[in-house]
């Protein structure tokens, strides 16, 4: 008996070691805060954009995990074999595009029956960021909205009380943008870092100048830099603006060469542990993006 009990442990351990081994020996990146009811959904979301819409929307009746991990740059992020396994078996997979997260077409590839939704697609000319205005992320949360519905049924009522409460909140956003800017020094945003903040700065009548394109992948040559001070000197800016997440030293360089103040301004997808834990929302990162661009742009009150 107990040389049986001793290969039955023995084979127990070996699956558990090749589970974890095809997972890429490691636990999921954003593993739920405790085991969920069989009657909630799964939806995995690529990252921080998609985790804090469907959470808003889904609510109770979701349970989410998030591929990029916290403090991860999500545009040249590389899945794992235990990506491929959290997509494959949720309910539901929400990512925001290829072209903001390149990778999620390598995961799309090999899975067939995954029900997956684009909730952030955009036209080949535009800002792929289309979240960083309110309206945009209205429309992500519209489309989160309909897939969650599709998958669950009975939880249709709840979704769209929660969708209705978003948009009263995006409503309420979009206006202290258009009265933030009313009466400003400066409308110059000078960005030391990738181009997320295009749809925001056209919809607000804001006048961006940013160091590299659209991912962190950009180069961030000395030309472009030297262009950037002379810019800062010519038209008197008062502020420039970083990523929070992004290396300091390119922002000091421009700080040591004008002398202006560096304020943080906040792309949504990417999230630092601190934000992750504390659920910040996609409303509150926005709110802290106009406080800074007011302070940085010296609006009248």
């Amino acid at each position: 008996m107990k040389k049986g009990l001793l290969a039955v442990l023995i084979v127990l351990a070996l699956g558990a070691f090749g589970v974890w081994w095809l997972r890429g020996g490691k636990t999921a990146a954003v593993p739920p805060a405790s085991a969920s009811p069989k009657d909630k959904l799964e939806v995995t979301v690529s990252g921080y954009v998609p985790y804090t819409l469907a959470k808003q929307i889904g609510g109770e009746r979701v349970n989410l995990h998030m591929l990029v991990p916290p403090g991860a740059e999500p545009h040249s992020f590389e899945p794992t074999p235990g990506s491929i396994i959290a997509v494959s078996e949720a309910d539901l997979f929400i990512y925001i595009s290829p072209r903001v997260e390149p990778w999620t077409k390598d995961i799309l590839k090999g899975l067939s029956g995954v029900n997956a939704l684009e909730a952030g697609p955009s036209f080949p000319e535009q800002d792929p960021h289309v979240w960083m205005t309110p309206y945009g992320a209205l429309e992500m949360a519209k489309r989160i909205t309909k897939a969650l519905t599709k998958a669950d049924p009975a939880g249709k009522a709840y979704y769209k009380k929660n969708l209705i409460e978003f948009e009263n909140e995006i409503k309420e956003l979009h206006a202290s943008f258009m009265n933030g800017f009313a009466d400003c020094q400066s409308r110059d945003v000078v960005h030391v870092g990738h181009l997320a903040f295009g749809n925001l700065a056209q919809t607000y009548g804001l006048h961006l100048q940013s160091l590299t394109g659209t991912s962190h992948q950009s180069e961030h040559s000395v030309r472009k830099l030297a262009g950037l001070v002379r810019y800062i000197r010519k038209h008197g800016v008062p502020a420039v603006f970083t990523e929070e997440t992004l290396s300091p030293e390119l922002a000091a360089t421009v700080v040591r060469e004008t002398k202006v103040r560096v304020l943080p301004l906040y792309t949504v997808e990417e999230v630092s542990k601190k934000d992750f834990d504390a659920g910040i929302t996609y409303g509150e990162y926005m709110r802290r993006n106009l406080h800074n661009l007011r302070e940085g742009l010296k609006c009248r009150p």
